[in-house]
Protein backbone atom coordinates (compact mmCIF):
# COMPACT_ATOMS: atom_id res chain seq x y z
CA UNK A 1 0.00 0.00 0.00
CA UNK A 2 3.09 2.60 0.61
CA UNK A 3 4.45 1.84 -2.95
CA UNK A 4 1.36 2.54 -4.34
CA UNK A 5 0.72 5.58 -2.34
CA UNK A 6 3.50 7.30 -3.02
CA UNK A 7 3.42 7.14 -7.11
CA UNK A 8 -0.15 7.40 -6.86
CA UNK A 9 0.65 10.40 -5.13
CA UNK A 10 2.98 12.38 -7.35
CA UNK A 11 0.65 11.82 -10.03
CA UNK A 12 -2.65 13.37 -7.83
CA UNK A 13 -0.13 16.45 -7.03
CA UNK A 14 0.79 17.36 -10.62
CA UNK A 15 -2.98 16.93 -11.62
CA UNK A 16 -5.37 19.61 -10.06
CA UNK A 17 -8.86 20.43 -9.70
CA UNK A 18 -10.60 23.33 -12.41
CA UNK A 19 -13.08 25.46 -10.33
CA UNK A 20 -17.03 25.48 -12.38
CA UNK A 21 -16.55 21.48 -13.88
CA UNK A 22 -18.16 18.10 -13.16
CA UNK A 23 -15.82 16.08 -11.16
CA UNK A 24 -15.94 12.73 -13.25
CA UNK A 25 -19.48 13.08 -13.87
CA UNK A 26 -20.17 14.02 -10.33
CA UNK A 27 -20.26 16.91 -8.29
CA UNK A 28 -19.70 20.42 -10.13
CA UNK A 29 -16.45 22.04 -8.21
CA UNK A 30 -16.37 25.41 -7.85
CA UNK A 31 -14.92 27.95 -5.35
CA UNK A 32 -16.13 31.01 -4.13
CA UNK A 33 -14.38 34.53 -2.54
CA UNK A 34 -15.84 35.32 0.92
CA UNK A 35 -15.93 38.42 2.85
CA UNK A 36 -13.67 36.94 5.30
CA UNK A 37 -11.13 37.19 3.01
CA UNK A 38 -10.67 33.83 1.65
CA UNK A 39 -11.45 31.53 -1.53
CA UNK A 40 -13.55 28.09 -0.68
CA UNK A 41 -13.21 25.07 -3.03
CA UNK A 42 -16.47 23.41 -2.64
CA UNK A 43 -18.27 20.55 -4.96
CA UNK A 44 -21.54 20.85 -5.05
CA UNK A 45 -24.49 17.75 -5.72
CA UNK A 46 -28.32 17.88 -5.45
CA UNK A 47 -31.29 19.71 -6.56
CA UNK A 48 -30.80 22.98 -5.84
CA UNK A 49 -34.44 22.88 -3.82
CA UNK A 50 -32.84 20.28 -1.63
CA UNK A 51 -32.04 20.40 2.01
CA UNK A 52 -28.88 22.27 2.15
CA UNK A 53 -25.96 19.98 3.70
CA UNK A 54 -22.88 20.87 4.37
CA UNK A 55 -19.85 18.49 4.67
CA UNK A 56 -17.24 19.38 6.98
CA UNK A 57 -13.49 17.53 6.52
CA UNK A 58 -11.10 16.98 9.15
CA UNK A 59 -7.09 18.29 9.79
CA UNK A 60 -5.16 18.38 6.37
CA UNK A 61 -8.22 16.87 4.27
CA UNK A 62 -10.24 18.57 1.82
CA UNK A 63 -13.44 18.35 0.01
CA UNK A 64 -11.76 14.59 -0.94
CA UNK A 65 -12.67 13.74 1.97
CA UNK A 66 -16.20 12.95 1.24
CA UNK A 67 -15.73 11.16 -2.00
CA UNK A 68 -16.83 8.03 -1.14
CA UNK A 69 -19.90 9.10 0.70
CA UNK A 70 -21.47 11.66 -2.16
CA UNK A 71 -22.34 9.44 -4.41
CA UNK A 72 -24.62 7.45 -1.98
CA UNK A 73 -26.51 10.34 -1.16
CA UNK A 74 -29.67 11.17 -2.68
CA UNK A 75 -30.50 14.29 -4.86
CA UNK A 76 -33.05 15.78 -2.72
CA UNK A 77 -30.32 16.71 -0.52
CA UNK A 78 -27.88 20.17 -1.65
CA UNK A 79 -25.07 18.88 -0.75
CA UNK A 80 -21.68 21.02 -0.44
CA UNK A 81 -18.36 19.27 0.55
CA UNK A 82 -16.50 22.06 1.34
CA UNK A 83 -12.05 22.35 1.65
CA UNK A 84 -11.98 24.83 4.61
CA UNK A 85 -9.49 27.33 4.77
CA UNK A 86 -5.94 25.98 4.54
CA UNK A 87 -6.63 23.02 2.70
CA UNK A 88 -6.97 21.51 -0.81
CA UNK A 89 -6.95 24.20 -3.24
CA UNK A 90 -8.91 26.97 -1.00
CA UNK A 91 -6.60 30.37 0.59
CA UNK A 92 -4.18 29.03 2.98
CA UNK A 93 -3.61 32.16 4.89
CA UNK A 94 -0.56 32.30 6.92
CA UNK A 95 -2.75 32.60 10.69
CA UNK A 96 -6.21 32.74 11.28
CA UNK A 97 -6.89 29.49 12.37
CA UNK A 98 -9.22 29.97 14.85
CA UNK A 99 -12.85 27.88 15.35
CA UNK A 100 -14.23 31.32 14.80
CA UNK A 101 -12.47 31.93 11.64
CA UNK A 102 -13.71 28.50 10.06
CA UNK A 103 -17.17 29.01 11.65
CA UNK A 104 -17.06 32.72 10.00
CA UNK A 105 -16.10 31.10 6.32
CA UNK A 106 -19.33 28.87 6.92
CA UNK A 107 -21.80 31.56 7.87
CA UNK A 108 -20.12 33.58 4.99
CA UNK A 109 -21.05 30.83 2.60
CA UNK A 110 -24.19 30.08 3.74
CA UNK A 111 -24.77 33.76 3.07
CA UNK A 112 -23.40 33.66 -0.17
CA UNK A 113 -25.57 30.71 -1.29
CA UNK A 114 -28.31 32.62 -0.09
CA UNK A 115 -29.37 29.77 2.80
CA UNK A 116 -30.51 30.33 5.99
CA UNK A 117 -30.35 27.28 7.89
CA UNK A 118 -28.83 23.58 6.79
CA UNK A 119 -27.77 20.17 8.13
CA UNK A 120 -23.78 20.48 9.07
CA UNK A 121 -22.06 17.62 9.35
CA UNK A 122 -18.41 17.48 10.75
CA UNK A 123 -15.74 15.27 10.65
CA UNK A 124 -12.64 15.37 13.32
CA UNK A 125 -11.44 19.05 13.02
CA UNK A 126 -14.87 19.78 10.94
CA UNK A 127 -16.57 18.28 14.21
CA UNK A 128 -14.73 21.40 15.59
CA UNK A 129 -16.25 23.64 13.23
CA UNK A 130 -19.34 21.83 13.11
CA UNK A 131 -19.91 22.66 16.98
CA UNK A 132 -18.41 26.28 17.10
CA UNK A 133 -20.50 26.88 14.35
CA UNK A 134 -23.72 25.75 15.80
CA UNK A 135 -22.58 27.36 19.31
CA UNK A 136 -22.42 30.45 17.65
CA UNK A 137 -25.69 30.33 15.50
CA UNK A 138 -28.02 27.99 16.45
CA UNK A 139 -30.89 29.19 14.51
CA UNK A 140 -29.36 28.21 11.23
CA UNK A 141 -28.83 24.76 12.22
CA UNK A 142 -31.50 22.40 11.75
CA UNK A 143 -29.71 19.33 12.31
CA UNK A 144 -25.83 18.42 13.16
CA UNK A 145 -23.75 15.22 12.39
CA UNK A 146 -20.19 14.69 13.86
CA UNK A 147 -17.77 11.70 13.47
CA UNK A 148 -14.60 11.31 14.70
CA UNK A 149 -15.45 14.09 17.04
CA UNK A 150 -13.97 15.56 19.79
CA UNK A 151 -15.00 17.12 23.03
CA UNK A 152 -13.61 20.13 22.51
CA UNK A 153 -11.27 21.75 26.00
CA UNK A 154 -7.94 23.40 26.28
CA UNK A 155 -4.90 21.34 26.29
CA UNK A 156 -7.35 18.17 25.06
CA UNK A 157 -4.60 15.11 26.42
CA UNK A 158 -4.56 13.71 23.03
CA UNK A 159 -3.88 16.34 21.46
CA UNK A 160 -1.36 17.83 23.15
CA UNK A 161 0.40 14.61 23.06
CA UNK A 162 0.31 14.29 18.83
CA UNK A 163 1.05 18.26 19.46
CA UNK A 164 4.21 17.52 21.26
CA UNK A 165 5.52 14.35 19.49
CA UNK A 166 4.60 15.38 15.93
CA UNK A 167 2.92 18.36 14.96
CA UNK A 168 5.02 21.18 16.97
CA UNK A 169 8.33 20.89 14.99
CA UNK A 170 6.93 20.09 11.34
CA UNK A 171 8.92 21.83 8.70
CA UNK A 172 6.95 24.03 6.23
CA UNK A 173 7.55 21.17 3.64
CA UNK A 174 6.54 17.94 5.72
CA UNK A 175 7.85 15.31 4.27
CA UNK A 176 5.86 13.10 2.22
CA UNK A 177 6.03 9.68 4.63
CA UNK A 178 4.92 11.75 7.85
CA UNK A 179 1.77 12.45 5.52
CA UNK A 180 1.35 8.49 4.38
CA UNK A 181 2.07 7.65 8.30
CA UNK A 182 -0.53 9.83 9.79
CA UNK A 183 -3.09 9.26 7.02
CA UNK A 184 -2.87 5.57 7.50
CA UNK A 185 -3.38 5.75 11.44
CA UNK A 186 -6.71 7.12 11.36
CA UNK A 187 -8.00 3.95 9.76
CA UNK A 188 -7.95 0.48 10.53
CA UNK A 189 -8.91 -1.05 7.47
CA UNK A 190 -6.88 -0.66 3.94
CA UNK A 191 -8.28 2.22 1.39
CA UNK A 192 -8.76 1.69 -2.18
CA UNK A 193 -5.46 2.43 -3.67
CA UNK A 194 -6.94 5.40 -5.47
CA UNK A 195 -8.44 7.12 -2.71
CA UNK A 196 -5.93 6.73 -0.69
CA UNK A 197 -3.51 8.56 -3.33
CA UNK A 198 -6.13 11.51 -3.62
CA UNK A 199 -6.11 11.60 0.09
CA UNK A 200 -2.03 11.57 0.68
CA UNK A 201 -2.61 14.54 -2.80
CA UNK A 202 -4.39 16.70 -0.42
CA UNK A 203 -2.44 16.39 2.66
CA UNK A 204 0.31 17.21 0.86
CA UNK A 205 -1.07 20.27 -0.86
CA UNK A 206 -1.28 21.64 2.92
CA UNK A 207 1.75 23.84 4.44
CA UNK A 208 3.61 22.72 7.65
CA UNK A 209 2.94 26.40 8.78
CA UNK A 210 -1.18 25.12 8.37
CA UNK A 211 -0.59 22.30 10.28
CA UNK A 212 1.53 24.12 13.16
CA UNK A 213 -1.00 26.92 13.16
CA UNK A 214 -4.48 25.22 12.69
CA UNK A 215 -3.37 22.66 15.60
CA UNK A 216 -2.21 25.33 18.05
CA UNK A 217 -5.49 26.80 17.65
CA UNK A 218 -6.89 23.58 18.50
CA UNK A 219 -4.94 23.69 21.82
CA UNK A 220 -6.10 26.54 23.03
CA UNK A 221 -10.06 26.50 22.18
CA UNK A 222 -12.50 25.24 24.80
CA UNK A 223 -16.41 24.47 24.03
CA UNK A 224 -17.52 22.38 26.80
CA UNK A 225 -19.74 25.32 27.64
CA UNK A 226 -20.28 26.40 24.66
CA UNK A 227 -21.57 22.37 24.05
CA UNK A 228 -24.54 22.28 26.41
CA UNK A 229 -26.39 24.82 24.40
CA UNK A 230 -26.55 23.08 21.40
CA UNK A 231 -30.50 21.84 20.87
CA UNK A 232 -30.41 20.84 17.22
CA UNK A 233 -31.30 17.45 16.72
CA UNK A 234 -28.13 15.82 16.76
CA UNK A 235 -26.45 12.32 16.10
CA UNK A 236 -22.56 11.11 16.83
CA UNK A 237 -21.12 8.33 14.90
CA UNK A 238 -17.90 7.08 16.19
CA UNK A 239 -15.70 4.22 15.45
CA UNK A 240 -14.41 2.08 18.74
CA UNK A 241 -10.95 2.05 17.44
CA UNK A 242 -10.54 5.70 17.16
CA UNK A 243 -6.99 6.87 18.87
CA UNK A 244 -7.73 10.06 18.00
CA UNK A 245 -11.10 11.13 19.29
CA UNK A 246 -11.95 8.52 22.40
CA UNK A 247 -15.08 7.19 24.11
CA UNK A 248 -14.71 9.61 26.43
CA UNK A 249 -15.24 12.53 24.44
CA UNK A 250 -18.22 10.72 22.69
CA UNK A 251 -19.61 10.27 26.45
CA UNK A 252 -19.23 13.82 27.40
CA UNK A 253 -20.86 15.31 23.97
CA UNK A 254 -24.29 12.90 24.17
CA UNK A 255 -23.96 14.02 27.92
CA UNK A 256 -23.65 17.49 27.05
CA UNK A 257 -26.08 17.82 23.89
CA UNK A 258 -29.55 17.35 24.63
CA UNK A 259 -30.79 14.45 23.18
CA UNK A 260 -27.69 13.68 21.00
CA UNK A 261 -27.90 10.21 20.03
CA UNK A 262 -24.30 7.79 19.63
CA UNK A 263 -23.75 5.24 16.49
CA UNK A 264 -20.86 2.95 17.38
CA UNK A 265 -19.48 1.31 14.54
CA UNK A 266 -17.31 -2.07 16.31
CA UNK A 267 -13.62 -2.48 14.28
CA UNK A 268 -13.55 0.90 12.80
CA UNK A 269 -11.34 4.02 13.07
CA UNK A 270 -11.02 8.01 13.05
CA UNK A 271 -12.66 7.80 9.60
CA UNK A 272 -16.19 6.27 9.20
CA UNK A 273 -16.78 7.86 6.13
CA UNK A 274 -13.75 6.53 4.62
CA UNK A 275 -13.86 2.95 6.35
CA UNK A 276 -17.06 1.64 5.72
CA UNK A 277 -18.86 4.82 3.52
CA UNK A 278 -21.81 2.37 2.89
CA UNK A 279 -23.16 1.88 6.61
CA UNK A 280 -21.78 6.26 6.96
CA UNK A 281 -24.30 7.24 4.35
CA UNK A 282 -26.95 4.76 5.25
CA UNK A 283 -26.76 5.99 8.77
CA UNK A 284 -26.56 9.60 7.56
CA UNK A 285 -29.60 9.52 4.98
CA UNK A 286 -31.98 7.72 7.52
CA UNK A 287 -30.88 10.37 10.13
CA UNK A 288 -31.50 13.73 7.25
CA UNK A 289 -34.85 12.48 6.34
CA UNK A 290 -35.61 11.80 9.96
CA UNK A 291 -35.40 15.40 10.12
CA UNK A 292 -37.80 16.44 7.20
CA UNK A 293 -40.70 14.67 9.61
CA UNK A 294 -39.21 16.73 12.77
CA UNK A 295 -42.99 18.85 13.88
CA UNK A 296 -43.59 21.80 15.94
CA UNK A 297 -42.54 21.62 19.10
CA UNK A 298 -39.46 19.35 18.29
CA UNK A 299 -41.18 15.87 18.22
CA UNK A 300 -39.83 13.78 15.53
CA UNK A 301 -40.71 10.96 12.54
CA UNK A 302 -37.76 9.64 12.72
CA UNK A 303 -37.47 6.37 12.09
CA UNK A 304 -33.46 5.81 12.76
CA UNK A 305 -32.93 2.51 15.31
CA UNK A 306 -30.97 4.92 17.42
CA UNK A 307 -33.41 7.72 17.50
CA UNK A 308 -36.25 5.75 18.45
CA UNK A 309 -36.42 7.28 21.80
CA UNK A 310 -35.92 10.99 20.64
CA UNK A 311 -38.69 13.53 22.73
Amino acid sequence: MRAVGFAALALVIAGGVAAGHLADGGPVVRSIALPTGVTLEYAEQGRPDGVPVVLLHGYTDSRHSWNLVLPRLPDRYRVFAISQRGHGESSKPFDEYRGADFAGDIGAFLDAKKIDRAIIVGHSMGSMVAQQFTIDNPSRVQALVLTGAFYVRRDHPVLVDFWNQAISTLPDQVDSQFVLDFQTSTVTKPLAPEFLATILGETARVPGYVWRNAFREFLRTDLTSGVGTITAPTLIIWGDRDAYSVRQDQDSLVTKIRGAKLLTYEGIGHAANWEVPERFAEDLVSFLDGQKGRRAGGQTDCKLPCCRSCD
